[in-house]
C-alpha cells in the first residue's frame, strides 16, 4: 500500500503542478507562477514554509514507510483505513486538476498583489471558495491513511496549518483588496473549504 500511495503521490503532484503549469502557459503564455518573498518569521513566511515541508514531505515518508525505513502507527493501521485512504486519495488528485480547471486563465501559483485577475465563481467555486486546497487536503488526507507513520502524519498537519495561513493572510486580504464588495457577497454566501462551512459575514481587512 505504501508503493501504491508513493505512486499516487508523485503522479498527483506532477499533473497538478507539472502538467498544469505546462497547460496554462501553452494557452496563455504564462506559467501562473507568482513567487513571492514574505519577510522571515511572517504568517504569510511560515504558509510557504508549510506548504513546502508538506510538499516534500509527501515524497519522503510514504516512500521510507514503502522502503521499510518506517513503520505505521499501529492503532492505524488497517486494511479498511487504508482502502478509504485510497479511495479519498484518488478523489483529491482528480479534484485538484478539476478545479484548477475551473479557474481558467486565472489559475495562479502564488499571489501578485498588483495583478487583477477574474473572480471565479462558477463550477466547483459555486460551492467552495478554495476546492483546489479542498482537493489537497482530501488527497493528503487520503495518502496519510494509507500510509499512517508519524512522519505522514506532521506532513498532514503541516499542509493543513499552511493552506489554512495561505488563506486566511495572503490570498483572502489580496481578494478582497481586488474584488471589494463582488468577493464580500461572495464570502458571505459560500464556505471557505467546505459549502457551507467558514462564511464570512463581514468584510475583510486588508
Amino acid at each position: 500500500m505504501a508503493w501504491l500511495a508513493f505512486t499516487l503521490y508523485l503522479t498527483g503532484v506532477l499533473v497538478a503542478f507539472g502538467l498544469r503549469t505546462w497547460l496554462h502557459r501553452r494557452r496563455t503564455g504564462d506559467t501562473g507562477h507568482r513567487p513571492s518573498h514574505p519577510p522571515i518569521g511572517t504568517a504569510a513566511w511560515w504558509a510557504q514554509i508549510l506548504l513546502a515541508a508538506g510538499l516534500l514531505g509527501g515524497f519522503a515518508a510514504p516512500l521510507l514507510d514503502a522502503t521499510g525505513l518506517l513503520a505505521p502507527v499501529p492503532i492505524l493501521d488497517h486494511r479498511w483505513l487504508h482502502i478509504v485512504g485510497l479511495i479519498a486519495a484518488v478523489a483529491g488528485f482528480i479534484g485538484i486538476p478539476a478545479a484548477q480547471h475551473a479557474m481558467g486563465s486565472s489559475w495562479r501559483i502564488g499571489v501578485d498583489a498588483a495583478e487583477h485577475t477574474t473572480l471565479v465563481t462558477a463550477g466547483a467555486f459555486r460551492f467552495v471558495r478554495n476546492p483546489i486546497f479542498t482537493a489537497m487536503l482530501t488527497a493528503t488526507a487520503g495518502i496519510t491513511a494509507m500510509t499512517p507513520t508519524w512522519p505522514q502524519l506532521l506532513v498532514l498537519a503541516a499542509v493543513f496549518a499552511g493552506i489554512e495561513l495561505q488563506v486566511r493572510v495572503v490570498e483572502e486580504p489580496y481578494l478582497q483588496a481586488t474584488h471589494g464588495p463582488a468577493y464580500t457577497a461572495y464570502t458571505r454566501r459560500t464556505g471557505r473549504f467546505l459549502p457551507g462551512i467558514g462564511k464570512i459575514e463581514h468584510e475583510i481587512s486588508v
